[in-house]
Formats: C-alpha cells, structure tokens, sequence
C-alpha cells in the first residue's frame, strides 16, 4: 500500500480523496493556487504545497510544478481526482516514467479512450453497440456533408478529444453544415487545442445512463450498477440518481454486460464510468468512457454501500477485486449545487459566503469543501457542493431531498439551491419521464 498520496486537484473532490487516504492510513499532500490557500483541502491535508497564481494553466494543469511537489514531499503516488489532469496520458505516462503510481488506468489506456474515434473503433471491435456515425474524422465540409445524407439528419459533430460538452453542434440540414461544423472546430481548437471532429446521427429523446466499472491488474472486471445523468443543462449534468427510474433487470443487466466488455477490450484497471444513450425504445449506444473517478460516484457509493476512492487506490496498489457485480439496495440521488444565478441563465457568482448551514439527517449527505466565510474564487469550475439523498425507494428519496433542500442555507451568492428545490416539484421529474431534452422547456419560477 502507499505511505504518501499527492492529490492534483482542489475543492470538494480533493477534500474527499483525502478523507479516504486518513481512514486507510495513508499520509496526504495537497497543492494549491494561492486563490485555493483557504479551502479545506489544504486545512485537512498532512501537507500542502502552493504551485502557482489562480490561473489553472499555471497551477492545477503545470505538470512540472506538481511533479516538483511529488518530490519535495516524496510522495510515491498521485490521485488526480476528477477534471483538471484526470484524463491526461501524458502526465501518467511521466508519472509512470518517475516511478510514481498513477492511481487511474495507464496512459495508453486512456489514450485509447481519450480519443472518441479511437473509442468508438474499439467498441465496435469488442461488439459493444455504437451510434451509427461517420468513419473517423470529419476532414472536410464536402466529406461531411456526404456522410451526413447516409447516416440522415439530424446529425451531432463531436470533438474527437472533447468532453463536457464542449465542441459539439447539433445540425438540423445541409443548410447548416458548413458553418456549425466551423463553430464547433473553433470551440474544440480553444478548449482542448486539438479542432479534430467526429459525426454521429443525433439521438432523439436520448437519456443519458452510465454504467459504474472497476477492473483490477489481475484481469478482473465487474460492473457496480448505473447512474441516470438525463438533467442537464448545456451537456454539464445537474442531477444524478441511481437506480435509473427507465431501466428494468433485463436492460440494466444487458447495459452492464455491454460496459464490461468495453473495459475488457483495453483490459481496464481501476474505477470507470462507460456512458450510453439510451432511446425512447431503450436500444442504447456507446457514447464514450470516462477513465476517472465522476462527480456522481456519490449515488453509486450510497446504494452499493462501497468507497469507490478506497477501491480505487486498493486496485492500484494491485490489489484484487471481488468478481462479483453489485446491484442498488436503495435509490440515491446527487444535486449540484453551484455558485451560479439561475435566474439569470445560470450565472456564474462567485464571492464571499456569509453564511452556510448544510443539512442534515439520516440518509442526507453533502461533499463540499467551502464554509461560512470563504470566498468563492471566480478562476475555476462553479460547483461548490453536493447534495446526495438515500432512503429505499424513489419517491422517499425525492421527499428528502426536498427537506434537505429547504435546510439549505448559503448566503452571500446566488446559488442553484431554488433551481432545485422547483425541480424535485416538478410533475414530469416526479414521474421519472426525464431526457437530456428536459431543460430545454423547464421555466424557473
């Protein structure tokens, strides 16, 4: 087992890595930008180290600023949580050059997975079901436009290293093609600084279910149930729960068996995440695996009673896992709650939090790292907590996210709070009838 953990992130996600590391006797390190010096990361940290100004690119994403910080702390690992260098080849592919464990897949597993068309050539091969698309990159309008009229319209254009739905454009006709894909190069060029793009046929009323995995070094894969992501605005997800209110025993077993022929196929070690639409006829399609811990492995934590955190260091440290898939005992759900306005098209507000009283209770769960007197820095991503709810049944988890909501007291920003606490009154979230459409006509009231 490892003596030392450097974790290379900040805020909720780092505080959370850290708390599993003190449980299993393992020492910790924090970095952190000098905007970060007062998050509770860096409080409840063994050690911390300051790497850089606010800006990511000279903190969070200097790869030799936190290989300096492994060294002065001779850490012999790195948990790179979620965002940030989470999915970077390169930095673990350093890290494996150095002799510091990576605690994720290797670098040429996430490569694999890192490049959508890779991905998606991969699934094939392994018989996993992928949406009908075009073969390999879009290389020019005239080659689009062809592959377009054979797959039908409406088609997605995708960034081939994307993610968070960042360089992707919906196209309705021909009409539009030229200059959607033009919009979608220049967004995928700015935010990954790679313009390549992909094609696939737009899924009409898609949900968006995700199958939790984890594989060992030993060759083992099991599947640890899914997660329904359909709330979302933009493509950045707003809720989560698990179980799936639109999957029954067959699907979720056939999607499960899908998931771990996916990982098999790249013989996958540590927690993952494979992502399916899923249609109004419940055929699902590959979408594209994220080789990291998620945001919403909260609600997969809660109804299968595991720290995935725990399993995950366990698994790099090559220990083997149980061979066995797991199944929810109990309906859990996660809310986002962010430093944003949403009633004013979801603003983003940071600033000084005057005052914070989390909720409580049984089955009532909050990840945050912020507190009464912090300040919201306005350099990173807006998301300052989760809340996660659990009892045994859909319904009764609804009703205690909405106690647990009104409980929820931040003051000083604007926050997704009200956003929320509407949405767990909404008739059709109520009914469980939700697609990643179900924002585009939700009116804030």
């Amino acid at each position: 087992m490892f003596k030392k953990v450097l974790v290379a992130n900040r805020g909720e996600i780092a505080l959370r890595v850290i708390r599993t590391c003190k449980e299993m006797g393992i020492k910790t390190v924090a970095v952190y930008s000098t905007a970060d010096k007062e998050s509770l990361h860096v409080r409840f940290a063994d050690e911390a180290v300051c790497i850089g100004p606010p800006s990511s690119a000279e903190s969070y994403l200097s790869i030799p600023k936190i290989m300096a910080a492994v060294e002065i702390t001779n850490a012999d690992a790195v948990h790179p949580g979620y965002g940030f260098l989470a999915e970077n080849a390169g930095f673990a592919e350093i890290c494996e050059e150095y002799g510091i464990k990576f605690i994720g897949p290797s670098a040429k597993m996430i490569r694999q997975m890192g490049d959508k068309i890779t991905a998606k050539e991969t699934m094939i091969k392994a018989g996993v079901p992928v949406v009908p698309g075009s073969d390999g990159q879009v290389k020019s309008v005239k080659e689009g436009l062809k592959d377009a009229e054979i797959i039908g319209y409406p088609v997605i254009l995708k960034a081939t290293a994307g993610g968070g739905g960042k360089g992707m454009r919906i196209v309705n006709s021909p009409d539009e093609f030229a200059e959607q894909l033009e919009k979608a190069q220049i967004e995928a060029g700015a935010s990954f600084g790679n313009d390549a793009m992909y094609m696939e046929k737009f899924v009409e009323e898609p949900r968006h279910i995700e199958i939790q995995i984890l594989g060992d070094q030993h060759g083992t894969v099991i599947h640890l149930s899914e997660r329904d992501c359909s709330v979302q605005r933009r493509h950045q997800k707003l809720v989560e729960e698990s179980p799936s209110p639109f999957l029954a025993k067959k699907l979720r077993d056939k999607m499960g068996n899908a998931a771990i022929k996916a990982a098999e196929s790249i013989n996958y070690e540590g927690v993952g995440t494979v992502e399916f639409l899923v249609d109004k006829n419940k055929n699902f399609y590959f979408m594209e695996m994220n080789t990291r811990i998620q945001v919403e492995h909260t609600v997969t934590e809660e109804v299968i009673n595991r720290d995935l955190i725990k399993e995950q260091i366990k698994v790099a440290a090559g220990e083997k896992i149980s061979g066995k898939n797991y199944y929810p005992k109990l309906h859990s759900m996660e809310v986002r709650i962010n430093a944003e306005d949403p009633y004013h098209d979801f603003r983003p507000n940071a600033g000084h939090i005057s005052s914070f009283h989390s909720p409580k209770g049984h089955g009532v769960r909050v990840d945050t790292h912020v507190f009464a007197g912090y300040t919201v820095p306005p350099y990173y991503d807006s998301m300052i907590a989760k809340l996660i709810c659990t009892a045994e049944t859909r319904e009764e988890c609804i009703k205690k996210m909405q106690r647990a909501l009104d409980e929820f007291i931040i003051e000083g920003i604007k926050t997704t709070v009200p956003f929320h606490k509407q949405l767990m009154r909404d008739e059709r979230f109520l009914s469980g009838n939700v697609t990643t459409k179900f924002m585009d006509d939700f009116v804030l009231k």
